[in-house]
């Protein structure tokens, strides 16, 4: 850790901004070490969604300074016998339940290596077998920012002992003159994203988008090539295929929800 930048900590989870859960994280880190900086990346992830904070997780690591650490925490399984675990990259350390919120990070293969957090002095003295967001991840994270070193928090594991999961996919079953995946998510906007990666995309063809009932939507380059509450599909800033209605809800118009399945075809 530069000692002459302020430490950067980057919450992620499932929690809401409803109740007090992310404040009281807050509250803990910055008793600890009050020098850090705190980003809020997203507290809005689909409730016990492990693949949706996956996905975010991974699409957003690359845009945080070197030496950023992010926390964290989508744990339907808090409090059971799933680990906790402190993953460094070349860049970054991720602090996260080991239930397969950093598949992205392992699928990257940039991590160098895996710690358990087992010690328990780095914990708070009273532990919640609910909260471990509050009362193990955020005085890690804590911690780490006052330069703690990384092995002084558990056992360092082979990364083949670490949780993956199965990320939603974009698939061809016809040597790329289609494809297929699904919606991942759904924004503040009720814009639709997709799996469907753009660098899939032979962009020489004119390719046109369909998901459930909706009508076959070429794919545009902004919001500006379509007339006003009228769909599109586009590339979004994720590099993923996205489905919108133009200063509308798309999610709302078109009754799409996560999980539904979306398709990317030239004739």
């Amino acid at each position: 850790m530069d000692a002459a930048k302020p430490p950067v900590i980057v919450l992620m989870t499932d929690f809401g901004l409803n109740d007090t859960y992310v404040g009281q994280m807050k509250g803990v880190i910055l008793s600890l070490a009050p020098e850090a900086r705190i980003i809020d990346l997203t507290h809005a992830v689909t409730p016990q969604s492990i693949v949706q904070g996956a996905f975010l997780l991974g699409k957003s690591t690359p845009y945080f300074p070197e030496g950023t650490i992010f926390v964290a925490v989508v744990d339907p399984g808090v409090g059971t016998s799933r680990k906790a675990i402190a993953v460094e990259t070349a860049r970054h350390i991720f602090l996260a339940p080991d239930n397969g919120l950093l598949t992205a990070l392992f699928q990257a293969g940039e991590v160098r290596r895996c710690v358990t957090i087992t010690s328990e002095r780095y914990m708070l003295l009273s532990r919640s077998s609910t909260f471990h967001g509050r009362d193990v991840f955020s005085p890690v994270a804590a911690h780490l920012a006052s330069g703690v070193a990384l092995m002084e928090f558990g056992s360092e594991i082979d990364l083949a002992e670490c949780t993956r999961i199965a990320l939603p996919k974009c698939q061809s079953t016809d040597n790329g003159a289609s494809w297929e995946g699904t919606i991942i998510c759904t924004d503040h906007f009720g814009n639709l994203i997709t799996s469907l990666d753009s660098e899939m995309l032979d962009r020489s063809k004119k390719w046109l988008v369909s998901a459930g009932s909706s009508k076959e939507l070429p794919l545009s380059a902004t919001y500006g090539e379509v007339a006003d509450q009228q769909p599109l599909a586009y590339t979004g800033s994720s590099g993923m295929i996205e489905i919108a209605i133009r200063n509308g809800n798309a999610a709302e118009t078109l009754g799409l929800q996560d999980g539904d399945a979306v398709r990317a075809f030239f004739r």
